[in-house]
């Protein structure tokens, strides 16, 4: 429906309802005149023909609310309607007194302004065609594998992708080179047609265009006026510092590009993270797990513990630590989003030789005799009975 028809017809003269007519007055309205018009029971007389469609389209503003709405805003705008004038003024264009009513409708060719950009603003009822209407591209979604210490510092990776866009040929228009497609004559350039089924209309896809609003006449060679095509490009993406395994990252209009003026999607980047051999990650924090000797839990020790791109530390352990205690060094793990740094947990785990010699032997043997009346498994086997 276009702005010029809000105009020029009156649905409610048509249905013979008044303007505060009910939706329930609309619907008898239409039923009984659709009864009476309708083709099959007026075989070949074109005049009934004309008056269903008339009483069809009427009913099928009428029917919906929002659109009935806008019509009535529309009319009571500018005062009732009026009916464009068929004289023709020099320069082969109709109008009345020194204008020109296509500069009011905006022109049947889809031109801008006037009273279709006026709607457009007010009921949000613009004349935008598929012809001109700009397409955001598509999201696109990919992978890449990080070493840990990049995945930790963060870096900039080449991601290569391939996928569907605009003919590098026809830019997209799916016509030849010389060549533009026009607009749909089924649609009108919106890509949508409208059936009607009685008691109501339903819209779907224009069969003709396939929802593209336009018509290609001389199809370009390359994409076989599709106007989309394969095509492989090259981005570098800054991997932000401290993304996790299995993170996904957004990367705001990387996707593929859009159409005709349209902004181009976004890229979503999966990062997998390789482990490290010494390091492990637990949300902000670095882990590591060091080996301690019996004799330095027993007696306790200061020890040097790797740092992740720095130099060691040092962790010192007090006497009588338990096998597997949990250390914490402050400041040494992941770069947070706010700036923050999480800490490094650093586990000690006594490591067992399996090569004594005969000294080591003889000490561990005078350990144990020195130490035979401690059970360390007294305690446990009481609380398994108690149980």
């Amino acid at each position: 429906m276009s702005t010029k028809d809000f105009l020029e017809k009156d649905y409610y003269k048509a249905l013979g309802v008044s303007k505060t007519a009910k939706p329930n007055e609309i619907k008898a309205a239409y039923r009984k005149l659709a009864r009476k018009y309708h083709p099959d029971a007026n075989k070949g007389d074109a005049s009934a023909e004309e008056r269903f469609k008339e009483i069809s389209e009427a009913y099928s503003v009428l029917s919906d609310e929002k659109r009935r709405k806008e019509y009535d805003e529309a009319r009571s705008l500018f005062g009732g309607g009026f009916r464009v004038p068929t004289g023709q003024r020099p320069g082969g264009q109709g109008g009345f007194g020194g204008f020109d009513l296509g500069d009011i409708f905006g022109g049947q060719d889809g031109g801008s302004g006037g009273l279709g950009d006026i709607f457009g603003g007010v009921f949000n009822r613009g004349r935008t065609t598929a012809q001109n209407r700009a397409r955001r591209g598509a999201d696109v979604e990919t992978e890449t594998t990080l070493t840990f210490s990049d995945a930790i510092d963060g870096t900039t990776v080449a991601l290569r992708l391939t996928g569907e866009g605009p003919c590098p040929t026809c830019h997209g228009t799916g016509a030849k080179a010389g060549t533009v497609p026009r607009v749909c004559p089924s649609c009108q350039g919106t890509g949508q047609s409208s059936r009607n089924l009685g008691s109501f209309g339903m819209s779907e896809v224009c069969k003709e265009c396939h929802g593209r609003g336009l018509v290609v006449d001389d199809p370009c060679p390359a994409c076989t006026g599709s106007g989309r095509a394969m095509s492989s490009r090259t981005i570098q993406a800054r991997i932000p510092a401290g993304v996790a395994d299995g993170q996904r990252i957004k990367l705001a209009g990387k996707g593929a590009p859009g159409e005709r003026g349209g902004p181009s999607g976004d890229l979503y980047v999966r990062v997998h993270v390789k482990p490290h051999p010494v390091f492990g990650r637990s949300g902000a924090n670095l882990t590591v797990t060091v080996p301690v000797s019996f004799a330095e839990l027993t007696l306790g020790a200061e020890v040097k513990v790797p740092s992740h791109r720095g130099a060691p530390v040092t962790v010192r352990i007090p006497p009588g630590t338990p096998n597997g205690r949990t250390f914490m060094v402050r400041g040494k793990g992941v770069r947070r989003k706010d700036g923050t740094t999480g800490n490094m947990l650093v586990t000690v785990e006594v490591m067992v030789p399996q090569d004594l010699n005969s000294k080591a032997r003889n000490a561990i043997e005078e350990l144990r005799e020195a130490t035979a009346g401690q059970d360390p498994r007294e305690e446990l086997l009481a609380r398994a009975k108690e149980a």
